[in-house]
């Protein structure tokens, strides 16, 4: 970390950024990797919040501080409450250009993946150590004071110590029973008042994503094993936002994917008292869309149309969702319906 004196402490080099520069090859990597030269002179007020999808999903806290970005790898993003402290990983300073950086890292190179920014602004400083650094962050995104603590070589911890951003923001639930469709025979006469669904015919799971890390739960609400290789990426493609997913797990052109259908939790509130139409609003402006998940189609008062389509795919069944239902968990509900294609 470099010192408020202005004097790095790397080891004897008098060059702050020697450990960045080691780690990288300006020529196979978009970061920015400038020279040994004096290092430029800002206000030490800059700070930048950056989503990594390296490895392991992580974000990157950096504060302006002589001529660097000190720097943070924070895996489970900068805690909304001062109920619950994050481990905060101090990693090496760098350059005051990677305040602005977005790009793809190439694979194979140190920290390779899709860096964006999620947050920057300003911030002051109250107490600076090499033990203990308390701030007072002013972004789009994140505001508040903050505290950084060293525990243990480069392991740290965040603590937020103003009251939660978000008062009235709860928890993800530990569990929801998935709310089921009652069998019918024919579509609904009021088309209009319905959202149409294909039914695929797979295993129903619920995800419960936070901090880019999915844990899964079946139709009986029982804690279960996710898919390999299918919850770690879910969970980077869903990025910062803690959220509560409902859809199954079924085969697609021969590839096990996950459906996504409905959303119960998002940004620390429920949603189960939301109309069907915006929850499915909701869930359609994450973009959620991988190479083994997926955010199904709905077809506002197209019964007949999704009915024909579904028996064209060899798909078993349509659902029928009364657009202002509200999700009944553990419940079979009439508001859902579902309809055999033939």
């Amino acid at each position: 970390m470099a010192a408020k004196d202005g004097k790095a402490k790397k080891g004897g080099t008098g060059d702050p950024l020697a450990e960045y520069r080691d780690k990288r090859d300006a020529g196979r990597t978009p970061e920015p990797v400038p020279s040994s030269d004096a290092l430029p002179k800002g206000d030490d007020d800059t700070f930048v919040i950056q989503e990594h999808h390296a490895r392991s999903l992580h974000w990157d806290l950096r504060l302006e501080r002589d001529g660097v970005l000190v720097s943070w790898a924070v895996p489970k993003g900068i805690p909304p409450s001062p109920k619950v402290n994050h481990l905060a990983v101090h990693t090496e300073d760098h350059p005051l250009e990677y305040a602005t950086f977005e790009g793809d890292i190439p694979k194979g190179e140190y920290g390779g993946g899709k860096m964006t920014i999620w947050d920057r602004g300003t911030y002051e400083t109250e107490k600076w150590s090499e033990r203990e650094v308390m701030i007072v962050l002013h972004g789009s995104r994140v505001s508040g004071k903050y505290v950084l603590f060293r525990t243990r070589g480069k392991n740290w911890m965040i603590h937020r110590m103003d009251p939660p951003a978000d008062p009235d923001a709860e928890p993800l639930p530990e569990k929801v029973r998935p709310m089921r469709p009652a069998e019918g025979r024919r579509l609904p006469r009021d088309q209009g008042a319905y959202g149409f669904e294909f039914a695929w015919g797979g295993r129903r799971l619920l995800a419960y994503v936070e901090g880019g890390r999915t844990r899964f739960t079946d139709g009986r609400a029982r804690e279960v094993g996710g898919p390999a290789g299918l919850g770690g990426p879910l969970g980077r493609d869903v990025g910062a936002r803690p959220v509560v997913l409902d859809g199954e797990l079924a085969q697609v052109n021969g590839t096990e994917t996950y459906l996504i259908f409905d959303v119960l939790h998002l940004d620390g509130h429920p949603l189960l008292d939301v109309p069907y139409s915006e929850r499915r609003e909701r869930l359609d402006e994450l973009g959620l869309s991988g190479p083994r998940w997926q955010t199904t189609p709905w077809f506002p008062g197209e019964g007949d149309a999704v009915r024909e389509a579904a028996g064209s795919q060899g798909l078993p069944a349509i659902v029928a969702k009364r657009l202002d239902s509200p999700y009944r968990p553990g419940e079979e509900s009439d508001a859902w319906r579902l309809i055999p294609v033939q």
